[in-house]
């Protein structure tokens, strides 16, 4: 698979060679894009599908500081070994919430991962979007339920989460 890492330094302009510089050192990038209008925060991972041949992740509306420990913690659970299920409650990325991972469509790649698409060089790779419950334990699918703006958490799905937990 070519990469970034592929590239001649001198092809690659500052912000791009420090990019690849904590990429190359700590196997992947958290990339933090801030709150900006109507749209929510949120947090993506660049490298795992590199090094570990799981998918890349996002993540919306968590503090950029907690959204960087919860995606090192899953990288080092990469490194020993484990496996995330996709469309299943997961007991085990927070410490006392459940969540999911559930597929990203490509149609959402350029506007949210730009930086997963350039380092990849196309958008040949999964995306993977953790999702979270509101306080009481509803998840955004859950109609009537789910107490927070449905926008804090925007649905990536190829076809909308409720058809990607039937799948």
């Amino acid at each position: 698979m070519i990469t970034a890492l592929d590239a001649r330094v001198d092809a690659l302009d500052p912000q791009e060679q420090t990019f690849v510089a904590i990429v190359r050192e700590h196997g992947w990038h958290h990339m933090g894009v801030f709150e900006e209008d109507e749209n929510p925060e949120f947090s993506y991972s660049t490298g795992f599908w590199l090094t570990h041949r799981h998918p890349e992740i996002i993540v919306f509306s968590l503090s950029q500081d907690v959204a960087g420990r919860v995606l090192w913690d899953i990288y080092r659970d990469l490194q020993k070994g484990r496996v995330f299920p996709v469309g299943v409650r997961l007991s085990n990325i927070f410490a006392d919430i459940d969540a999911y991972l559930m597929p990203v469509g490509k149609q959402h790649y350029a506007e949210h991962i730009g930086w997963s698409r350039w380092f990849y060089g196309n958008d040949e790779f999964p995306c993977l979007q953790l999702v979270w419950p509101d306080k009481r334990g509803a998840f955004p699918w859950e109609a009537g339920r789910y107490e927070p703006p449905p926008a804090l958490q925007p649905d990536l799905s190829p076809m909308g989460w409720i058809q990607a937990l039937k799948s």
